[in-house]
Protein backbone atom coordinates (compact mmCIF):
# COMPACT_ATOMS: atom_id res chain seq x y z
CA UNK A 1 0.00 0.00 0.00
CA UNK A 2 1.30 3.31 -1.06
CA UNK A 3 2.16 5.70 1.83
CA UNK A 4 0.26 8.96 1.67
CA UNK A 5 1.45 12.72 2.87
CA UNK A 6 3.37 11.27 5.88
CA UNK A 7 2.14 13.17 9.09
CA UNK A 8 5.48 14.63 10.69
CA UNK A 9 5.95 16.74 13.90
CA UNK A 10 9.31 16.96 13.18
CA UNK A 11 9.64 20.28 11.95
CA UNK A 12 11.41 20.56 8.40
CA UNK A 13 13.26 23.28 7.24
CA UNK A 14 14.64 23.86 3.89
CA UNK A 15 18.81 24.14 4.38
CA UNK A 16 18.31 27.38 1.94
CA UNK A 17 15.38 29.02 0.02
CA UNK A 18 14.85 27.28 -3.44
CA UNK A 19 12.59 29.67 -5.91
CA UNK A 20 11.96 27.18 -8.17
CA UNK A 21 14.06 25.05 -11.35
CA UNK A 22 15.96 27.67 -13.12
CA UNK A 23 16.83 25.31 -16.50
CA UNK A 24 18.10 21.73 -17.27
CA UNK A 25 20.87 21.17 -19.04
CA UNK A 26 21.41 18.14 -21.55
CA UNK A 27 24.32 17.56 -22.48
CA UNK A 28 23.95 16.21 -25.92
CA UNK A 29 25.66 14.95 -29.47
CA UNK A 30 24.06 17.55 -31.53
CA UNK A 31 22.67 20.96 -29.98
CA UNK A 32 21.68 22.23 -33.05
CA UNK A 33 19.65 19.37 -34.30
CA UNK A 34 18.24 18.81 -30.34
CA UNK A 35 17.22 22.15 -30.32
CA UNK A 36 15.35 21.86 -33.45
CA UNK A 37 14.10 19.00 -32.71
CA UNK A 38 12.02 20.67 -29.24
CA UNK A 39 10.70 23.46 -31.08
CA UNK A 40 9.36 21.32 -33.63
CA UNK A 41 7.50 18.59 -31.48
CA UNK A 42 7.30 20.41 -28.10
CA UNK A 43 6.62 23.71 -29.01
CA UNK A 44 9.12 25.43 -27.56
CA UNK A 45 11.11 28.56 -29.15
CA UNK A 46 15.16 29.29 -29.55
CA UNK A 47 15.90 32.20 -27.11
CA UNK A 48 19.67 32.44 -26.67
CA UNK A 49 23.07 30.43 -27.99
CA UNK A 50 26.90 30.19 -26.65
CA UNK A 51 29.46 28.62 -28.74
CA UNK A 52 32.57 29.80 -31.26
CA UNK A 53 30.99 32.52 -32.65
CA UNK A 54 30.55 34.09 -28.83
CA UNK A 55 33.62 33.27 -27.47
CA UNK A 56 33.66 29.64 -26.26
CA UNK A 57 35.00 27.59 -28.08
CA UNK A 58 34.94 24.19 -27.08
CA UNK A 59 30.90 24.13 -26.64
CA UNK A 60 27.42 25.31 -28.11
CA UNK A 61 24.50 25.62 -25.91
CA UNK A 62 21.09 26.31 -26.98
CA UNK A 63 18.45 27.85 -25.16
CA UNK A 64 15.08 27.15 -25.42
CA UNK A 65 12.07 28.25 -23.84
CA UNK A 66 7.93 27.87 -23.20
CA UNK A 67 6.52 29.15 -20.48
CA UNK A 68 8.60 29.05 -17.24
CA UNK A 69 10.59 26.04 -18.85
CA UNK A 70 14.02 26.46 -20.12
CA UNK A 71 16.21 23.63 -21.57
CA UNK A 72 19.71 23.96 -22.32
CA UNK A 73 21.02 22.13 -24.43
CA UNK A 74 24.94 21.83 -24.95
CA UNK A 75 27.24 19.76 -27.45
CA UNK A 76 31.63 19.38 -27.45
CA UNK A 77 32.90 21.12 -30.70
CA UNK A 78 35.24 18.15 -30.18
CA UNK A 79 35.30 14.42 -29.81
CA UNK A 80 37.49 15.27 -26.27
CA UNK A 81 36.61 16.19 -22.86
CA UNK A 82 34.40 15.72 -20.05
CA UNK A 83 31.13 16.30 -22.47
CA UNK A 84 32.05 14.23 -25.24
CA UNK A 85 32.94 11.16 -22.40
CA UNK A 86 29.35 11.70 -20.50
CA UNK A 87 27.78 11.73 -24.07
CA UNK A 88 29.66 8.37 -24.80
CA UNK A 89 28.57 6.59 -22.03
CA UNK A 90 24.99 7.94 -21.52
CA UNK A 91 23.80 9.35 -24.66
CA UNK A 92 21.91 12.41 -24.87
CA UNK A 93 20.37 13.16 -20.88
CA UNK A 94 20.01 15.87 -18.59
CA UNK A 95 23.59 16.95 -16.50
CA UNK A 96 22.32 19.64 -14.64
CA UNK A 97 19.01 20.37 -12.70
CA UNK A 98 19.79 23.71 -12.10
CA UNK A 99 18.55 25.55 -8.77
CA UNK A 100 17.31 29.22 -8.87
CA UNK A 101 18.56 30.62 -5.18
CA UNK A 102 18.76 33.52 -3.63
CA UNK A 103 22.65 33.68 -2.62
CA UNK A 104 24.85 30.85 -4.56
CA UNK A 105 27.52 31.36 -2.19
CA UNK A 106 25.78 31.20 1.04
CA UNK A 107 23.43 28.06 -0.84
CA UNK A 108 27.03 26.05 -1.85
CA UNK A 109 28.90 26.74 1.72
CA UNK A 110 25.94 25.08 3.60
CA UNK A 111 24.89 22.55 0.90
CA UNK A 112 28.59 20.85 1.30
CA UNK A 113 29.36 21.76 5.29
CA UNK A 114 25.93 18.94 5.76
CA UNK A 115 28.05 16.83 3.09
CA UNK A 116 27.12 17.35 -0.30
CA UNK A 117 30.31 16.98 -2.58
CA UNK A 118 31.29 19.79 -4.33
CA UNK A 119 30.98 19.86 -8.30
CA UNK A 120 32.08 23.72 -9.19
CA UNK A 121 32.96 26.12 -6.27
CA UNK A 122 31.17 29.79 -6.55
CA UNK A 123 32.31 31.69 -9.44
CA UNK A 124 30.67 34.98 -10.62
CA UNK A 125 30.09 36.06 -14.47
CA UNK A 126 29.31 39.27 -15.60
CA UNK A 127 28.12 41.51 -18.36
CA UNK A 128 26.42 44.47 -19.30
CA UNK A 129 23.73 43.62 -17.35
CA UNK A 130 24.48 42.78 -14.47
CA UNK A 131 26.24 39.45 -12.48
CA UNK A 132 25.66 35.93 -12.18
CA UNK A 133 26.66 33.54 -9.59
CA UNK A 134 26.55 29.66 -9.36
CA UNK A 135 27.85 26.87 -7.81
CA UNK A 136 27.42 23.59 -8.24
CA UNK A 137 27.27 20.16 -6.05
CA UNK A 138 27.18 16.61 -7.21
CA UNK A 139 23.84 14.44 -7.16
CA UNK A 140 23.56 10.62 -8.33
CA UNK A 141 25.43 9.23 -11.17
CA UNK A 142 27.16 12.27 -13.19
CA UNK A 143 24.45 14.61 -12.71
CA UNK A 144 24.85 17.80 -10.74
CA UNK A 145 22.21 20.80 -8.94
CA UNK A 146 23.57 23.52 -10.12
CA UNK A 147 22.84 26.75 -7.68
CA UNK A 148 22.01 29.88 -10.08
CA UNK A 149 21.49 33.31 -8.19
CA UNK A 150 20.38 35.92 -10.24
CA UNK A 151 19.26 38.69 -8.25
CA UNK A 152 21.99 41.29 -9.39
CA UNK A 153 21.33 40.17 -13.47
CA UNK A 154 18.78 41.38 -15.91
CA UNK A 155 20.15 39.84 -18.86
CA UNK A 156 18.14 37.72 -21.11
CA UNK A 157 19.81 34.11 -19.72
CA UNK A 158 23.38 34.60 -18.42
CA UNK A 159 26.58 35.98 -19.40
CA UNK A 160 27.97 34.56 -22.42
CA UNK A 161 24.76 33.72 -24.17
CA UNK A 162 23.58 36.30 -27.32
CA UNK A 163 20.16 36.44 -28.15
CA UNK A 164 19.42 34.18 -30.85
CA UNK A 165 15.78 33.92 -32.86
CA UNK A 166 14.74 31.10 -35.83
CA UNK A 167 12.64 32.20 -38.60
CA UNK A 168 10.97 29.11 -37.28
CA UNK A 169 8.87 30.16 -34.60
CA UNK A 170 6.67 27.62 -33.52
CA UNK A 171 3.29 27.91 -31.62
CA UNK A 172 3.66 27.03 -27.73
CA UNK A 173 1.69 23.99 -27.15
CA UNK A 174 0.52 24.80 -23.28
CA UNK A 175 3.74 23.62 -21.59
CA UNK A 176 4.13 25.74 -17.97
CA UNK A 177 6.74 24.82 -15.87
CA UNK A 178 8.65 21.80 -14.42
CA UNK A 179 6.45 19.72 -11.92
CA UNK A 180 8.84 17.02 -11.04
CA UNK A 181 11.84 15.69 -11.95
CA UNK A 182 12.67 11.51 -11.28
CA UNK A 183 15.85 10.39 -10.95
CA UNK A 184 16.50 6.55 -11.23
CA UNK A 185 19.25 4.90 -9.02
CA UNK A 186 20.61 1.25 -8.67
CA UNK A 187 19.49 -1.03 -6.36
CA UNK A 188 19.95 0.09 -2.48
CA UNK A 189 21.01 3.74 -3.38
CA UNK A 190 17.15 5.41 -3.00
CA UNK A 191 17.45 5.47 0.72
CA UNK A 192 21.37 7.17 0.77
CA UNK A 193 19.71 10.00 -1.92
CA UNK A 194 16.43 10.37 0.33
CA UNK A 195 19.13 11.24 3.22
CA UNK A 196 21.04 13.39 1.23
CA UNK A 197 18.27 15.54 0.05
CA UNK A 198 16.75 15.35 3.72
CA UNK A 199 20.39 15.82 5.23
CA UNK A 200 21.63 18.63 2.64
CA UNK A 201 18.92 20.64 1.24
CA UNK A 202 16.35 20.24 4.25
CA UNK A 203 13.66 18.41 1.84
CA UNK A 204 11.18 15.74 3.09
CA UNK A 205 9.78 12.82 1.82
CA UNK A 206 6.38 13.25 1.09
CA UNK A 207 5.43 10.28 -0.42
CA UNK A 208 6.89 6.30 -0.74
CA UNK A 209 5.97 3.40 -2.87
CA UNK A 210 6.75 0.56 -2.03
CA UNK A 211 7.30 -2.85 -4.53
CA UNK A 212 3.66 -4.15 -3.38
CA UNK A 213 2.48 -0.42 -4.93
CA UNK A 214 4.78 -0.30 -7.99
CA UNK A 215 4.83 -3.77 -9.38
CA UNK A 216 3.20 -5.99 -12.54
CA UNK A 217 3.05 -9.88 -12.65
CA UNK A 218 6.90 -9.81 -13.72
CA UNK A 219 8.95 -5.86 -12.52
CA UNK A 220 8.86 -4.13 -9.70
CA UNK A 221 10.36 -1.08 -8.75
CA UNK A 222 10.28 1.31 -5.19
CA UNK A 223 9.94 4.89 -4.97
CA UNK A 224 10.17 7.94 -2.31
CA UNK A 225 8.95 11.49 -3.42
CA UNK A 226 11.50 14.11 -1.98
CA UNK A 227 9.93 17.84 -1.89
CA UNK A 228 11.23 21.23 -0.13
CA UNK A 229 9.74 23.44 1.97
CA UNK A 230 7.45 25.56 -0.54
CA UNK A 231 6.76 22.33 -2.68
CA UNK A 232 7.96 23.94 -5.55
CA UNK A 233 10.80 21.10 -6.03
CA UNK A 234 9.75 17.71 -6.13
CA UNK A 235 12.08 14.59 -6.82
CA UNK A 236 11.02 11.25 -6.94
CA UNK A 237 13.64 8.72 -6.82
CA UNK A 238 12.89 5.22 -8.40
CA UNK A 239 14.94 2.32 -7.86
CA UNK A 240 15.02 -1.28 -8.85
CA UNK A 241 12.69 -3.99 -7.25
CA UNK A 242 13.01 -8.27 -7.14
CA UNK A 243 10.50 -9.22 -9.85
CA UNK A 244 10.26 -12.38 -12.69
CA UNK A 245 11.84 -10.34 -15.26
CA UNK A 246 13.98 -6.79 -15.81
CA UNK A 247 11.81 -3.45 -14.14
CA UNK A 248 11.90 -0.57 -16.69
CA UNK A 249 14.49 1.21 -13.93
CA UNK A 250 16.66 -1.91 -14.73
CA UNK A 251 16.28 -0.92 -18.26
CA UNK A 252 17.46 2.39 -17.81
CA UNK A 253 20.58 1.50 -15.77
CA UNK A 254 21.68 -0.50 -18.04
CA UNK A 255 21.31 2.19 -21.54
CA UNK A 256 21.97 5.11 -19.90
CA UNK A 257 25.49 3.10 -18.08
CA UNK A 258 24.18 4.44 -14.09
CA UNK A 259 21.78 6.69 -12.24
CA UNK A 260 20.42 9.62 -14.10
CA UNK A 261 17.00 11.68 -14.91
CA UNK A 262 14.51 9.32 -15.93
CA UNK A 263 11.52 11.73 -17.12
CA UNK A 264 10.47 15.44 -16.72
CA UNK A 265 7.22 16.19 -15.56
CA UNK A 266 5.81 19.17 -17.46
CA UNK A 267 2.80 21.09 -16.26
CA UNK A 268 -0.02 22.07 -18.49
CA UNK A 269 -3.53 23.87 -17.90
CA UNK A 270 -5.21 22.16 -20.59
CA UNK A 271 -3.66 18.73 -20.94
CA UNK A 272 -6.53 17.76 -23.88
CA UNK A 273 -5.11 20.88 -25.71
CA UNK A 274 -1.49 20.30 -25.29
CA UNK A 275 -1.35 16.31 -26.26
CA UNK A 276 -3.54 16.77 -29.06
CA UNK A 277 -0.74 19.53 -30.47
CA UNK A 278 2.15 17.49 -29.19
CA UNK A 279 0.64 14.13 -31.28
CA UNK A 280 -0.43 16.50 -34.14
CA UNK A 281 3.99 17.15 -33.66
CA UNK A 282 4.74 13.71 -34.33
CA UNK A 283 5.26 13.29 -30.42
CA UNK A 284 4.90 9.47 -29.32
CA UNK A 285 2.66 8.45 -26.46
CA UNK A 286 2.70 5.23 -24.19
CA UNK A 287 -0.51 3.36 -24.34
CA UNK A 288 -2.81 1.57 -22.27
CA UNK A 289 -5.01 -1.10 -22.80
CA UNK A 290 -8.80 0.78 -23.78
CA UNK A 291 -10.46 -1.69 -20.86
CA UNK A 292 -8.75 1.49 -18.48
CA UNK A 293 -11.24 3.82 -19.19
CA UNK A 294 -14.07 1.21 -19.22
CA UNK A 295 -13.72 1.53 -14.60
CA UNK A 296 -11.85 4.96 -14.23
CA UNK A 297 -14.51 7.03 -13.34
CA UNK A 298 -15.94 4.46 -11.00
CA UNK A 299 -12.39 4.72 -9.08
CA UNK A 300 -11.78 8.43 -9.53
CA UNK A 301 -15.60 9.79 -8.85
CA UNK A 302 -16.77 13.31 -11.33
CA UNK A 303 -14.44 15.20 -13.60
CA UNK A 304 -14.72 17.81 -15.88
CA UNK A 305 -13.33 16.60 -18.81
CA UNK A 306 -14.59 14.57 -21.59
CA UNK A 307 -14.02 10.52 -21.19
CA UNK A 308 -14.07 10.05 -24.85
CA UNK A 309 -11.57 12.87 -25.56
CA UNK A 310 -9.05 11.10 -22.50
CA UNK A 311 -9.70 8.01 -24.09
CA UNK A 312 -8.91 9.02 -27.42
CA UNK A 313 -5.55 10.81 -26.48
CA UNK A 314 -4.62 8.27 -24.23
CA UNK A 315 -4.68 10.03 -20.90
CA UNK A 316 -4.22 8.56 -17.50
CA UNK A 317 -6.64 10.17 -14.91
CA UNK A 318 -6.00 9.55 -10.85
CA UNK A 319 -7.46 11.08 -7.66
CA UNK A 320 -6.59 11.76 -4.33
CA UNK A 321 -7.77 14.08 -0.91
CA UNK A 322 -7.34 16.71 -2.33
CA UNK A 323 -8.44 16.85 -6.32
CA UNK A 324 -7.71 14.70 -9.41
CA UNK A 325 -4.69 14.78 -11.95
CA UNK A 326 -4.38 14.01 -15.28
CA UNK A 327 -1.08 12.43 -17.09
CA UNK A 328 0.30 11.19 -20.07
CA UNK A 329 3.77 9.63 -20.88
CA UNK A 330 5.58 9.90 -23.89
CA UNK A 331 7.93 7.15 -25.13
CA UNK A 332 11.75 7.49 -24.57
CA UNK A 333 12.49 10.80 -27.21
CA UNK A 334 15.51 9.43 -28.15
CA UNK A 335 16.56 5.77 -29.20
CA UNK A 336 18.15 4.49 -26.48
CA UNK A 337 15.23 3.49 -23.81
CA UNK A 338 16.24 6.65 -21.09
CA UNK A 339 14.50 9.85 -21.07
CA UNK A 340 11.19 10.41 -21.11
CA UNK A 341 8.43 13.45 -20.72
CA UNK A 342 5.52 13.02 -18.29
CA UNK A 343 2.73 15.64 -19.32
CA UNK A 344 0.59 16.65 -15.95
CA UNK A 345 -2.55 18.69 -15.12
CA UNK A 346 -3.52 19.04 -11.53
CA UNK A 347 -6.67 19.87 -10.64
CA UNK A 348 -6.23 19.80 -6.77
CA UNK A 349 -4.31 17.02 -6.47
CA UNK A 350 -0.98 16.79 -5.18
CA UNK A 351 0.10 13.00 -5.54
CA UNK A 352 1.60 11.43 -8.58
CA UNK A 353 -0.92 9.19 -9.68
CA UNK A 354 -0.52 5.51 -7.87
CA UNK A 355 -3.49 4.49 -9.11
CA UNK A 356 -2.45 4.66 -12.90
CA UNK A 357 0.86 2.81 -12.09
CA UNK A 358 0.01 -0.79 -12.63
CA UNK A 359 -1.83 0.53 -16.08
CA UNK A 360 1.30 2.45 -17.04
CA UNK A 361 3.63 -0.50 -16.23
CA UNK A 362 2.34 -2.54 -18.32
CA UNK A 363 2.24 -0.19 -20.87
CA UNK A 364 5.77 0.64 -20.62
CA UNK A 365 6.69 -3.34 -20.14
CA UNK A 366 5.02 -4.03 -23.51
CA UNK A 367 7.49 -1.25 -24.90
CA UNK A 368 10.26 -3.28 -23.41
CA UNK A 369 9.24 -6.33 -24.77
CA UNK A 370 9.28 -4.94 -28.22
CA UNK A 371 13.14 -3.91 -27.65
CA UNK A 372 13.92 -7.77 -25.87
CA UNK A 373 14.82 -6.10 -22.77
CA UNK A 374 12.02 -7.28 -20.42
Amino acid sequence: MATATLPTSEEHTDTFPINGTDFIEFYVGNAKQAAHFYCSAFGFNLVAYRGPETGTRETASYLVQQDKVRLLLTTPIKSTGEIADHIRKHGDGVKDIALWVDDARKAFSLAVERGAKPAREPSVIKDEHGEIVSAAIHLYGDTIHSLIERKNYRGLFMPGFVAKESVFKPVPVGLKYVDHCVGNVELGAMNKWVKFYEDVLGFVNILSFDDKTISTEYSALMSKVMSNGNGRIKFPINEPAQGKKKSQIDEYLEFYDGPGVQHIAIATDDIISTVSRLRERGVEFLRVPPTYYDTVLDRVGHIDEDLASLRELGILVDRDDEGYLLQIFTKPVEDRPTVFYEIIERKGAKSFGAGNFKALFEALEREQELRGNL
